[in-house]
């Protein structure tokens, strides 16, 4: 039976996910387990394994699929168990690397300004875009990410040269700079050879045998198995080659192709006769019979290593390097027998093809369904090819593959030899020889009862240097009967001897070179810089990468990358398309000041009817996009009665309703009259509101005035209690406070009460504390020189000392005056307004101005009063999340410690995490609201409703939470998540308005 369970948003690495997936086979009882991310390449796999069921297939591309088919339902807990367990030591060995780690590549280069390579180990169908800006930020590329078509390369690469760069990859395994091993690579002694090659195994195969021979490698660029195809043209070799000419310490260069384009392979041939420097060259599948000049030709990557060691001690180059196989073979093995070589290196596998069929007349090699040589029953294998990678780890990590082939051809009576490689290095797992042994020593006595001899033949491709022992890999298979020779094409003569062939190599002598030099192109500073220092990369991917970096001297900053837009193709194309509009940037850069910028002052409190017209009829305001009565939830038809109630448009709260429920009253967003309302938002004509004036335009904000805590208007409650507060509130506490602020010339400047407050420990929405004892401390001698009756100032004073969060309503007005003039820029993707009416949450933008973006609201999470729990909670709902919109509230959780735990969020370092998070979603930070627990830096300033989309990570609101049934008010407090689905409705919008293609 199939269990599928979906990890939401849970994004890891596919290699981690493939051991992952290895390790829970393991577990008893288990029939089959696969873990994948949810992408459509991957829904193939299981589809094709029978492994997808319909909730695998609702799974986005950033959820991660956990398919587990069992008898026993038990198991599943057993295996989601074992799966956070792996997950969990993978992240603990992140921290334990010292990489520092960062979401973004603009927050790497933050962290790293003269960061120079991006080092990508990503899935290609997201990596185009992501290369593409690495280019455009002035890094070079290393990409171990293949699976990007041909096309994208070739532009990619021209984009690199134009911009002085070097594209390394894709399919990029391998590489050495400035002697820092990078990726799946082998850890040599430095040296003066400078190695250009395709990626793989072919570079580790020459730089191992360099350093056996004592020599040294400089530099090992590698650059993606397709460079020297006609449609590239060698774009990476040739700016390789040619920094490495005019790289001091390369003495020797060394030039290593797969079987290149005829074209191509004659121009690079010339460019290396122009050099100055001597270099060997090999491109597998040719058997050169002769060097030119400068350039002495390979036909192994053993030659290949031997010349160069010789060329870079000033040693004259040898005839020939072939030595003796010293492995005695007295009877070699029937005509029928054949060879089978079961590679994880690519290159390997293509050297021993070439080699096998030159010795067996053949033919040419043929790459077919992983079959590097496939004639007369002579194989050789590449395990490392696509179509045994897919959805599985690289053979180099896992050994499963090979396993499985070992004991497949071990029962073919035909075998007569195997042959294997091991690779050691960074990346490589850490004891293949041990891993591959008991199969080995299994066929090997399997053959031997079957009346059969079953050779295995080896070579190590590693040194002394690496993670891995060398000399115990060796000591392992020679143990379990491999004959192991000490380099590749030594293994595959040692096969083809024990068939009774001595394969040998022809002298070749060094032919004069006619013509004259060319003169070679100049080299960007960029690339100079890349071959003569340290490199400062950017890891993109897999955080393993970065151990050899460090462990040599390297610099690095770990990119935890996950697909933007949680993998939707759309959204990245919409996004992408997007970022190239340097006009966005500069709109939003005007929305920000704006916002920075205002002035907001508090002058008056008066009756709403007096300053917003629609209220002179039966109208009411509501808080959040519009809604009609009979779609409002519990707290806000209740508050609706209550203001019905307190207008005295009915007797009582039967009567009140009816008249709502008949169309008697009509309503309007608070937001769309320059008014804001909390929880409900009800506002009414003859409620107070508080007038807050921007005086950078004159725009303004309206709000009604906080009731205190307990059965209040705005959570629902409409008793006799709640009405009488209101009239205290429209007959004593607005007048007065009228008053007052009438003797405040001016009125109150309230950045200097918000820049005070937030240093005492408020965030402005769940915490006001601060801010309203220093309301209090400015207003309170303004009341008591008021000719008025004492005990009016008396009541006003008690109440605003006794009311913790008044200053929450004032805040709000003051951040919709803010938003309102930043609204009056009519471009960007800065979000202006974020409000929720119980049903829906709404946002706007300002390239969209009025325009209301929804989606369904979420229920807060928090801690709730006795007696309750969420499932009396309303749904999300109020305008106060006005506050988040300018950057408090939740957005500064970390400004207010003290409520962190009030609304559920933890501790200190949960807060600190939050805020964190919030500032990777905005644009700006506010220096005018400086927060001392966090390092003084400015409250988050600027939401971008662009990377909102990209980063998945949606504005985080501090809330009271309302019952959901109408009367019974405040239950509790918490926080709540913005629903994407409207920050993703306004980027496609603004696209299209753009006259970008959203489809």
């Amino acid at each position: 039976m199939l269990f599928t369970v979906i990890k939401k948003n849970s994004y890891q690495d596919s290699i981690n996910l493939m051991l992952l997936t290895n390790s829970i086979n393991t577990i008893a009882g288990i029939t089959k387990c696969s873990i994948m991310m949810g992408t459509a390449a991957n829904k193939d796999i299981l589809k094709n394994g029978g492994l997808l069921t319909a909730e695998g297939e609702a799974a986005a591309p950033s959820d991660m699929i956990i398919v587990v088919e069992t008898a026993d339902e038990k198991i599943v807990e057993t295996v989601l168990s074992e799966a956070d367990k792996f997950l969990n030591d993978l992240a603990v060995k992140k921290k334990s690397t010292g990489a520092l780690s960062v979401t973004s590549i603009d927050a790497a280069l933050e962290e790293m300004p003269d960061a120079n390579v991006a080092l990508f180990s990503i899935p290609g169908e997201y990596a185009v875009e992501e290369i593409e800006q690495a280019l455009d930020k002035g890094l070079h590329v290393f990409s171990f990410t293949d699976n990007i078509a041909l096309a994208d390369e070739v532009r990619l690469k021209q984009k690199a040269h134009e911009k002085g760069l070097m594209l390394m990859g894709p399919d990029c395994g391998t590489g050495i700079i400035s002697s820092i091993p990078i990726a799946f690579t082998n850890v040599v002694r430095p040296g003066n050879i400078g190695i250009v090659g395709a990626s793989g195994t072919g570079i580790q195969e020459v730089t191992t045998i360099i350093d056996r021979l004592g020599g040294g490698v400089v530099h090992a660029i590698g650059t993606g198995g397709r460079d020297l195809s006609e449609e590239v043209n060698a774009i990476t070799a040739r700016d390789a080659i040619l920094g490495l000419e005019h790289h001091d310490p390369t003495d020797v260069i060394v030039v290593i192709s797969k079987p290149p384009a005829k074209k191509v392979r004659d121009e690079i041939v010339e460019l290396l006769h122009s050099l100055s420097k001597p270099v060997v060259a090999i491109f597998l599948g040719e058997k050169p019979d002769h060097h030119e000049g400068n350039v002495y030709l390979a036909h192994t990557l053993e030659e290949t290593a031997m010349i160069a060691v010789d060329l870079a001690k000033n040693k004259p180059v040898k005839p020939n390097y072939m030595e003796a196989i010293t492995y005695e073979v007295k009877t070699p093995l029937a005509p029928e027998k054949t060879v089978k070589g079961l590679y994880s290196g690519g290159t390997l596998a293509a050297e021993a093809g070439m080699l096998i069929a030159e010795a067996l007349e053949l033919g040419k090699l043929t790459k077919q369904e992983g079959y590097i040589l496939n004639a007369n029953g002579y194989q050789v294998m590449d395990l490392g090819d696509d179509i045994y990678t897919q959805g599985k780890p690289h053979p180099m990590i896992d050994p499963e593959i090979r396993i499985n082939k070992i004991r497949e051809y071990a029962q073919d009576a035909n075998t007569g030899v195997i042959l294997l490689d091991c690779v050691l290095g960074y990346g490589s797992h850490p004891d293949m020889a041990k891993a591959l042994s008991p199969a080995i020593k299994e066929a090997i006595q399997t053959s031997r009862e079957n009346g059969r001899k079953l050779y295995f033949v080896a070579t190590v491709c590693g040194t002394e240097y690496d993670p891995q022992s060398y000399q115990a890999a060796i000591k392992t298979l020679k143990e379990c009967g491999v004959l192991v020779e000490e380099s590749n094409a030594k293994a595959v003569r040692l096969a083809l001897k024990l068939k009774g062939i001595d394969y040998k190599e022809q002298d070749k002598h060094v032919v004069a070179k006619q013509g004259e030099k060319k003169v070679l192109p100049e080299i960007s500073d960029s690339v100079i810089d890349l071959l003569n220092s340290k490199p400062r990369i950017v890891n993109i991917g897999l955080t393993s990468f970065t151990d050899s970096i460090f462990a040599y001297g390297g610099k690095a900053v770990q990119y935890d990358w996950r697909p933007a837009a949680g993998g939707d193709k759309r959204l990245i194309k919409i996004l992408n398309a997007l970022a190239k509009i340097e006009e966005i940037e500069a709109a939003n850069n005007e929305v920000i000041d704006r916002m920075k910028i205002s002035q907001p002052f508090l002058v008056d409190v008066v009756p709403a009817k007096s300053v917003i017209g629609i209220l002179n009829d039966k109208v009411l305001l509501h808080a959040g996009p519009p809604i009609e009565y009979k779609d409002m939830t519990g707290p806000g038809q209740g508050a609706c009665i209550g203001a019905v109630l307190f207008e005295g448009w009915a007797k009582d709260a039967k009567s009140a309703r009816q008249l709502l429920e008949s169309g008697g009253v009509k309503f309007s967003p608070c937001h769309h009259v320059n008014a804001v309302g909390p929880m409900g938002g009800i506002t009414s004509g003859n409620m107070p509101v508080l007038v807050v004036v921007n005086k950078l335009d004159d725009s303004v904000g309206y709000c009604i005035m906080n009731e205190g805590i307990g059965k209040v208007l705005r959570f629902g409650a409409y008793s006799e209690e709640v009405i009488n507060r209101l009239n205290w509130m429209r007959d004593t506490l607005g007048p007065v406070l009228s008053k007052a602020l009438q003797r405040k010339e001016g009125g109150l400047n309230l950045n200097v009460l918000i820049a005070k407050a937030i240093t005492m420990g408020d965030e402005f929405h769940q915490r006001n504390i601060a801010a309203t004892l220093v309301f209090l401390k400015e207003i309170t001698p303004l009341i008591t020189e008021l000719d008025i009756d004492q005990t009016e100032k008396y009541e006003t004073i008690k109440f605003l000392a006794d009311t913790d969060q008044f200053f929450l309503n004032i805040m709000m007005a003051a951040s919709k005056s803010i938003v309102d003039c930043a609204r009056k820029v009519t471009s960007g993707t800065v979000v202006t307004t974020m409000a929720r009416n119980g049903r829906n949450f709404g946002v706007r933008i300002s390239g969209m101005g009025d325009e209301w973006f929804t989606a369904p609201v979420n229920t807060p999470n928090g801690l709730y009063f006795t007696g309750y729990s969420e499932s009396d909670a309303n749904p999300d709902i109020g305008d106060s999340a006005i506050t988040e919109t300018v950057g408090v509230g939740g957005m500064a959780m970390v400004a207010a410690p003290g409520v962190t735990r009030f609304v559920g969020a933890g501790g200190f370092q949960d807060a600190l995490k939050v805020s964190n998070e919030m500032d990777t979603i905005c644009i700006a930070n506010n220096s005018n609201w400086s927060i001392p627990t966090w390092d003084f830096k400015g409250a988050c300033l600027g939401i971008d409703a662009r990377k909102v989309v990209a980063t998945g990570t949606t504005p985080l609101i501090n809330t009271g939470i309302a019952h959901k049934n109408e009367g019974v008010g405040q239950i509790g407090a918490g926080t709540v998540r913005a629903p994407l689905a409207c920050f993703e409705k306004a980027v496609i919008a603004y696209a299209k308005k753009l006259g970008i293609d959203v489809e």
